[in-house]
């Protein structure tokens, strides 16, 4: 049986921000609420100390890829209305992973 993992990354522009506290207090409620949200796990990934970008990423398993890619469509429309800053790149990508071979009891 298969299991599908999709991952999103965006990378978000505020270059009006003059401060990592200041970058920080627009980007982490945002994650915070997406992953109140959302079925994601969500990390900081790249851009954590400098203060104008900020580079995010958001995870979930599923056994339908359909689902997979629209939870991720959703968190990424989520992510564009939610905050104070710019998402200037952005990707989704799903892939299958399969889990023949596992043990099926303890």
């Amino acid at each position: 049986m298969p299991a599908y993992v999709g991952f999103y990354a965006a990378r978000l522009e505020m270059p009006w921000v003059r401060s990592l506290k200041e970058k920080r207090a627009l980007v982490r409620p945002v994650i915070e609420k997406i992953r109140a949200r959302f079925p994601v796990s969500a990390a900081r990934l790249e851009g954590l100390d400098v203060h104008g970008w900020e580079a995010v990423g958001f995870v979930v398993i599923g056994n339908e890829a359909g689902w997979v890619e629209e939870v991720l469509v959703q968190v990424a429309a989520f992510l564009r209305a939610s905050g104070e800053y710019a998402v200037r790149e952005e990707r989704i990508e799903v892939v299958r992973w399969d889990t023949d071979g596992l043990p099926l009891e303890p």
